[in-house]
Formats: structure tokens, sequence, C-alpha cells
């Protein structure tokens, strides 16, 4: 696997506590630095138990990279022990054969309060080409909601063979129901998504920073959502024949993400052509207002009705050819927003807790006529953060009743508690960091760096390129 640094062995002094080997069964790589210490936590943690890490543990500066290690070695460790569903080894893609279609590579349970969206998700876990050093790119490939599911899932792994991407990694999905039933963006999908993320980091065959969703028709309105979601997981995303209400993907958070969008000219159908448009219009504000930010590309195709465009649009090789994630980026903007709040068949609303380096311990916003929202700018040594509730207002309607444009009104937040994460890639940890929330400053010292910080970001955010070594916790008042 890919390892975060370098792996030079570490006392098992530093952390107090005898190191051990695991070597877990079905193909999981052996985690030689796990710590038990480690393990245990991450395995309550995985069991529910998601209160802080809290045992402190000083660092130096050169204690980091080894410390990052044993903790994502800890983390892989308890992750094999306690999640069953495992993501099998990729196979390569066969050859399509429309009369042969290939058996699937697995299946995952969808957890769910409503049995409607439950069920058995089958998917294909094919690679093209061999890996690169740093890990195949991973696409998850999202298909329509026609009345078979089936016809679908068949139709998407017959063009994922066609794109000239190699060398790529695809995982693509069946909804268990059709129609009605294929909502890529619930929360019994969201699980499984985050899922994928972990087992992939953990599996080795992913390049961490080069991981992608796209899909067609609700596909497309499952991966423009996920996009605004979970950005800080992927380099990019590519909605075909697509167009969702702006206010289920918010545009602002695409800020560090390489977005591409294709739609048909007269794809009228639920305004699909018009929230394009759209979304569109609002990119190019918002990149016009953050120079180095926002990279997309939106367009509708001519002539074209509600269909597949693939030769005109070359999705994947347009997001391969962008620059890779950023972990760790200087400008961060974040609209924490319950994905799923358009289905009244949700149990509740489920939102994000963390984005890039920001972890919330409360929300500013007291109920779902409101969200929170998080703009974070780094200057030198000097955390500005900008903390508002906002409120959608329709301001444009368009046919089906659905709304194409919103007026927002934002309020600065009198309430809330968040942790800003920081490593030598976002601040001089040898310098005194300043923070500032709504112009005030909360903080203004050194940091400590401290290997609590490294398990509650891994726990956190189940990433290997955001184990922090600091963090700043704030107040919003």
């Amino acid at each position: 696997m890919k390892k975060y640094l370098p792996l030079l062995g570490l006392a098992a002094a530093l952390v107090g506590c005898k190191s051990e080997k695991t070597t877990p069964d079905s193909g999981w790589p052996a985690f030689e630095l796990a710590d038990q210490t480690y393990v245990d936590y991450f395995t309550g943690y995985l069991k529910g138990n998601t209160g802080a890490y809290a045992t402190s543990v000083s660092l130096t500066a050169d204690q980091v990279a080894e410390t990052q290690a044993v903790v994502w070695d800890s983390w892989g460790s308890a992750y094999s022990r306690t999640v069953k569903e495992q993501l099998p080894p990729p196979t390569p893609m066969p050859t399509y054969d429309k009369n042969n279609f290939p058996p699937q590579s697995g299946s995952w349970e969808l957890q769910d309060a409503n049995p409607f969206y439950t069920g058995t998700m089958p998917f294909y876990y094919f690679s093209k080409g061999s890996k690169p050093a740093a890990g195949y790119p991973l696409f998850l490939f999202l298909h329509g909601s026609g009345n078979s599911s089936l016809d679908e899932w068949h139709a998407v792994y017959s063009w994922a063979g066609y794109f000239q991407d190699s060398p790529s990694l695809y995982f693509i999905p069946r909804s268990p129901k059709g129609a009605e039933g294929t909502r890529w963006k619930l929360k019994s999908r969201q699980l499984t998504w985050e899922q994928l993320l972990g087992q992939s980091y953990l599996q080795g065959e992913t390049d961490p920073n080069r991981i992608y969703f796209f899909g067609i028709s609700e596909g497309a309105y499952g991966s423009q959502s996920l996009a605004a979601f979970y950005a800080d997981y992927l380099a990019g995303a590519g909605p075909l024949a697509g167009g969702e209400n702006l206010k289920f993907a918010p545009p602002e958070n695409y800020a560090n993400i390489a977005f591409t969008m294709h739609t048909g000219e007269k794809d009228f159908s639920y305004s699909r052509d018009q929230l394009t448009l759209a979304v569109g219009e609002e990119l190019d504000r918002l990149q016009a207002a953050h120079p180095g930010y926002y990279n997309h590309r939106v367009e509708l195709m001519p002539g074209k009705e509600h269909g597949f465009y693939y030769n005109e649009a070359q999705t994947t090789e347009w997001l391969e050819r962008q620059p890779a994630r950023n972990p760790w980026p200087k400008y961060v903007y974040w609209e924490d927003f319950p994905l799923d709040e358009g289905y009244d068949g949700e149990a509740s609303r489920r939102y994000r807790d963390g984005f890039y380096n920001l972890y919330v311990k409360e929300r500013s916003n007291d109920d779902a006529s409101s969200r929170s929202c998080y703009e974070m700018t780094i200057t030198g040594n000097t955390v500005d953060l900008t903390v508002n509730t906002v409120t959608y207002a329709v301001a444009e309607d368009g046919p089906y009743n659905i709304p194409l444009k919103y007026a927002k009104t934002y309020t600065p937040a009198t309430k809330g508690r968040v942790v800003i994460y920081l490593n030598d890639k976002l601040v001089d940890l040898t310098r005194p960091v300043t923070v500032r929330v709504n112009g005030v400053e909360k903080f203004n010292g050194p940091v400590s760096l401290d290997a609590a910080n490294l398990v509650n970001s891994c726990a956190a955010f189940f990433d290997p390129e955001r184990l922090f070594p600091a963090s700043v916790e704030v107040t919003v008042q």
C-alpha cells in the first residue's frame, strides 16, 4: 500500500505500549506497526464508541512521521477486524460482450431504517492497465434510474470499458431497485461510499489523491450532490445528463476539486438543461471571486437530448488531466448540508462532521431551516475562519416547479465549536499561530504536536493524507 510517510520504525517507549504485527485474512495488507492501545481505541470507535481519544503524548517534529505510520497501521488493523464486508482485490476489466456479462465482483448490504432503501448492492470492481506507483485513479461510476437496474448497470459497465482512461480502477455499483429506488445520495448509500473510500485507502490499490465520482442521469444527480458532500475526499467529479437542484449540491463546496458537467441542449425534462446552466453560471462567479479555485468545465451539448455523449465530453480523460487532490488546501468553503433532506422516506437527516481540516463539535444552526457555513483562509500563520448560518429563498422557478436559482441570506453565527487541524503544509508549526473567528482573535501562540491529534483526525477522516499532529479548538460566539 501507499504509506503516508516513510516507515523508519518506532520505539515502543514513544507510545508506551507494545507494538504488534497484524496479518488479517481476505487479502488485507499486514499492518506491522499497529499499536494495541490505538487498535483498541479504533475498534471501539468503529463499534460506536465515538468519544475523543484523550491520552496525550507530546511529539517532536522528528517523531511525527513515524507516529503517523503507527496510527495508520493501528487504524487498518482495527478496521480489518471490525468490518465484515471487505472490498475484494480488483481484477482486470473483461472485454465487453453484450451476450456474456461478467459475474459481479462482490456485493454489500445497504442499511437504513426505511426498508425501501435497503437491499443487496452488487458491484463490479475492475482495473485497466498496470498499477502506477502511487496507485490507480479510482472512478465510482453511477448508473441511471430505469425500471431495470440490471439493464442500467450493464449499460454503464459497457461504457466504462470504452473510455480511454487506462490505467484506472472502476467501482460500478448496482442499485437494489430501479426507478425511485435508485437514489445514490441517501443515507444507506452514503455509508457505502464511506466504506468504499476507507477500504480503498487500506487496500493499497488506489491513489488516495485521485478519486473521482461520476455518473449518468440519476447517477449524474447523485455524483453532483455527492461531490459537494464529499469534496474533501475527491480530486474531481463529472455528472453526465443531469442537473441537480443547487440546494442539494451547493457549488461553493467545489473550491478544491475539478468539476465537469455535460447535459443535452434539448434535455428539457426536470429542467436539466436550465439547472446545468445555473451551476455553470455559479461556478463562473465563484472562480472569478477566488482565482485559482473552482476549476470547472460545464457545457450544454448542441442538439443533444437526454442520453450519453461521452465522445464529446470525455469526462474521465478530462478529469485525469486535472491536478490531483490537495488534501491540505489553504482555502476551504464548506456548507454543511444534509445530503438526504429532499427525501421524506429518510428517518433522519445526516450531516458531515468534518471537511478537509475542519471538524465540527457543535453546528451553528439550530435546525434544518438553516445551515452552518464555514469559510477558512490561511495566510502565513494566520487562520481566518468565517462562520455563518445560511437560509435559502427561491429566486427563480423553472418548469416542473423546480427552483433554478436561490437567494441566500448569510447571518454571522453566534454559537458553535470547531476544531481546526493543522500540519506543516498549512502553517509553520515552529512559529506561533493566530486563529480568528469572524474577525475576533480566538488563539495566538504556539501549537503542540500530540499523538492524540493524529488518532482523532484519523478517526474523523479515515484518510492517510489527513493525520494531523496539531489542532486548535475554537468557539463561535
